[in-house]
């Protein structure tokens, strides 16, 4: 530890782990964009909120930047350390500090895994009910960073909706206690939901307080085939007016394709371009509703088949079509747009979208899939094989700005729950006005007036 400055952290902290060897230093130093050279200065896994502060205070004396560490399971490069930042990891950090029988609440360390929290809950017979496919391995602090949204957003709201509190440790190094669990609360300005959705630029989250709920009644997941990129809000519409939906997602033949490369058998004997996975809540007559739909769907030549799980097994099998698209995509290093639209633009949207990459990725393979409940859309595109790294995020980022202005164009966001990053900075400006944006640079002047949590990240 040849490095003065981590000498004087180790020395202030002893009982601080500090990591510098270069394997660490590339683990830690990135996020699933891999688009970046990881050059973190160390790696510090603090096991106290008492900790994390000292570790602020130190950044703010030695002018050290500071890039907080969930899972790092990011898709915008917020988790990247690439300037010779510290990484703060709360890796350390994963209690579960109390449940509320009353209040319906559970309050946990910021490092635990989202996978863990939904066990927590279940044991008093409850759910935290947001819910994607990384929850083994990405934290509630990274979850909260992001506003993470996932895939029964429909139903539940993303996780802003379930933060009944939370503690953030600033910029400055001070302890906030926002929120504090009320459910009413007019004393001013809400700062928890500033936090939300803040990647880490105002501060760390060390701990929350989340909202628990009933659990989930028993659903159905039933998958169906789609003639045509058009019907997929008529289909969405019909079985929204029958059933309380759950979740409500699709993906492309290409997707369904990439993911029955890693195994699996086919869900219907031919290929169809798009396909649909949703979940409803389970009796007897929502599964007449369901199949009432879907022969209404059948008849209008809006759906071509389908099939509805008919165990847990079955149920898990459809669902990992929809969920097992990242990892069968991850080999590809793909460039990834997460965009969102209200509802009711989304029509008009998908067209004008469809239409822009047709035509401006004529030799490259798109793949889609994404949250049509929610107005969410993931698009992936895959480099070929003889072209450079280089010339195709080039290629990639000026469709991007294309695709930016379409979404201007429908008052849509270019995050819709990935968060902006490093990778989104550009294109912030057609989510929000300058107004905006100044107002944003000013709050983080405040609680962080040396710029040290995350620079770089969101805006300049």
């Amino acid at each position: 530890m040849a490095d003065p400055r981590l000498q004087s952290l180790a020395t202030a902290l002893p009982a601080l782990r500090l990591k510098t060897a270069p394997a660490d230093l590339e683990h830690y130093g990135r996020d699933w964009t891999r688009r970046w050279t990881p050059a973190p200065l160390a790696i510090a896994l603090p096991a106290s909120v008492e900790e994390v502060q000292a570790i602020v205070h130190w950044a703010n004396a030695n002018a050290v930047a500071i890039v907080p560490s969930g899972g790092r399971t990011g898709l915008s490069g917020g988790a990247v350390a690439a300037n010779g930042e510290l990484v703060v990891s709360l890796e350390r950090m994963t209690k579960v500090l109390g449940f509320d029988a009353v209040d319906r609440t559970l309050t946990v360390e910021a490092g635990i895994p989202l996978q863990r929290v939904q066990e927590a809950a279940r044991e008093h017979g409850l759910q935290y009910p947001v819910d994607f496919a990384a929850r083994g391995s990405c934290t509630i602090g990274g979850n909260i960073a992001t506003n993470a949204g996932g895939i029964r957003v429909v139903r539940y709201g993303n996780t802003r909706e379930w933060i009944a509190g939370l503690k953030l440790v600033t910029g400055r190094g001070e302890l906030l206690e926002l929120g504090r669990s009320l459910v009413k609360n007019s004393s001013g300005y809400d700062l928890r939901h500033l936090a939300i959705a803040s990647e880490g630029t105002l501060g760390i989250v060390v701990e929350a307080t989340l909202r628990l709920t009933e659990p989930p009644p028993p659903t159905n997941v039933m998958l169906l085939a789609l003639p045509s990129f058009d019907a997929l809000m008529q289909v969405f519409a019909a079985f929204r007016q029958r059933l309380q939906l759950q979740a409500f997602e699709f993906l492309t033949d290409r997707a369904l394709a990439h993911v029955l490369a890693q195994g699996g058998q086919p869900p219907f004997a031919e290929t169809h371009p798009f396909y649909v996975v949703t979940e409803f809540a389970s009796d007897e007559a929502s599964e007449a509703e369901a199949l009432a739909a879907f022969e209404a769907c059948l008849e209008q030549g809006l759906v071509a088949d389908g099939v509805i799980s008919q165990s847990d097994s079955q149920a898990a099998q459809l669902w990992h079509l929809r969920e097992g698209i990242t990892e069968s995509l991850a080999r590809y290093v793909p460039y990834k747009n997460d965009v969102s639209v209200r509802i009711s633009a989304m029509p008009a949207f998908l067209a004008e979208t469809q239409e822009l990459l047709a035509s401006e990725y004529p030799h490259f393979e798109v793949v889609w899939f994404g949250h049509i409940g929610d107005g969410n859309l993931h698009i992936n595109i895959l480099k070929p094989d003889d072209m450079a790294q280089d010339a195709f995020v080039a290629d990639c980022e000026r469709v991007t700005k294309l695709l930016a202005q379409v979404l201007k164009a429908h008052g849509g966001s270019i995050s819709a729950e990935h968060g902006i990053g490093l990778v989104k900075k550009p294109y912030l400006s057609s989510t929000r006005s300058e107004a905006e944006i100044a107002v944003m640079r000013g709050i983080k002047a405040v609680l962080d007036p040396n710029g040290i949590m995350n620079p770089g990240k969101l805006f300049d």
